[in-house]
């Protein structure tokens, strides 16, 4: 039983890293997803009950509490998703360093997006760009049209984070 912790980690990495690129490209998170991302955090919790059951409210606490953010156009639906669907496999703890970790990364998600608007516009990327170039491109683009940034990026970074510090 000892393998299933680092294993549930190591899919959760895979997941968060994947919800952070999908985010970057469409702003969407996807509900299956989270759906899985909750899944695993049930499963790694299973040798306890009582950590179910706590994590199970603290989730459902973090739940409301973002839907009040939610409400006042504050954050996305699909961050509120990604948060709970952590929010599930995390002791309450762990959900305090999840947000504190999530906050902090969200601040220099903001702080490169800032930067963005002293930076040159940039001409559509030739075909055969440089990935980076490519998404800088865009993202510039959509800066400057006011889009929304992608926070699930942050989010996924301070998962990320708690899974690694919970014992990967």
């Amino acid at each position: 039983m000892s393998w299933i912790a680092p294993t549930v980690s190591f899919l959760e990495i895979l997941l968060l890293l994947y919800v952070a690129t999908i985010d970057i490209a469409t702003r969407l998170i996807r509900n299956e997803i989270c759906l899985a991302l909750a899944l695993l955090g049930i499963a790694g919790q299973l040798a306890s009950p009582m950590q179910v059951a706590q994590s199970l409210i603290t989730a459902t606490i973090l739940l409301l509490l973002l839907l009040v953010i939610y409400q006042r156009g504050l954050i996305g639906g699909g961050d509120v998703k990604l948060l709970v669907a952590l929010a599930i496999g995390l002791p309450p703890t762990d959900v305090i360093q999840l947000l504190t970790i999530t906050a902090l990364a969200g601040g220099v998600l903001a702080l490169v997006h800032l930067m963005m608007r002293i930076l040159p516009y940039p001409r559509l990327a030739p075909a055969g760009s440089s990935f980076a170039r490519r998404v800088y491109a865009v993202e510039r683009w959509r800066h400057l049209r006011h889009a929304p940034l992608p926070y699930g990026v942050a989010i996924a970074c301070g998962g990320i984070w708690t899974s690694f510090s919970k014992g990967f």
